[in-house]
């Protein structure tokens, strides 16, 4: 991997909060299917290196003023990941901050290629199983509407896996604790 992160790594002060684990120069967004943990663990990671914090699906809707489910059911798809493009350009140009994306926004060329070069991508990565389980908590997903939750959920990994695994790192989390992943991915970084 060919970035610069500037390492100040202290085990003696790991969980004490005084200091963040890194000091990335770049933003670091994270990417891979819906229910994977993106949000929860973006949050934590966040507060673990000393970063702002984004979701991008939440900056979208506070962009149109609508939720992700209105704009998908008023405008399509097309529109919502034209606009979800626009937004994380946006984000990347602001501030190192710890970026979540959703489960699409990888799978746009242009916006894979922006993320891929201004900043730190890593694919989160769970078990069917345990996505479905996850999903299964909220209502709010527009694709997964149409038919059976871990039918599509096995459809989508087929396609966009492979893309995610072109991101700078890869950590699976499966049904461990997001604190678990939070420390997968710092150790990835370290390295």
């Amino acid at each position: 991997m060919d970035k610069n992160i500037k390492a100040s790594f202290d085990n003696s002060n790991r969980n004490s909060g005084e200091k963040p684990d890194f000091v990335p120069d770049q933003s670091i967004v994270l990417v891979g299917l819906m229910g994977v943990g993106k949000t929860t663990v973006g949050r934590r990671l966040a507060k673990r290196l000393g970063l702002g914090f984004v979701d991008a699906d939440e900056e979208i809707e506070r962009a149109a003023g609508l939720t992700v489910e209105e704009i998908f059911s008023r405008f399509g798809e097309d529109y919502f990941r034209d606009g979800e493009r626009r937004v994380i350009a946006r984000l990347l140009e602001g501030k190192c901050q710890i970026i979540a994306t959703g489960g699409g926004a990888f799978m746009n060329e242009e916006t894979r290629a922006l993320i891929l070069e201004k900043a730190i991508a890593i694919w989160l990565d769970a078990d069917l199983d345990t996505l479905v389980k996850r999903v299964a908590r909220r209502n709010t997903r527009p694709l997964l509407k149409s038919g059976d939750p871990a039918k599509i959920l096995a459809d989508l990994a087929v396609i966009r896996n492979p893309i995610y695994a072109t991101a700078h790192i890869h950590v699976t989390g499966n049904d461990s604790p997001h604190e678990t992943t939070v420390e997968k991915i710092i150790e990835a970084l370290q390295r």
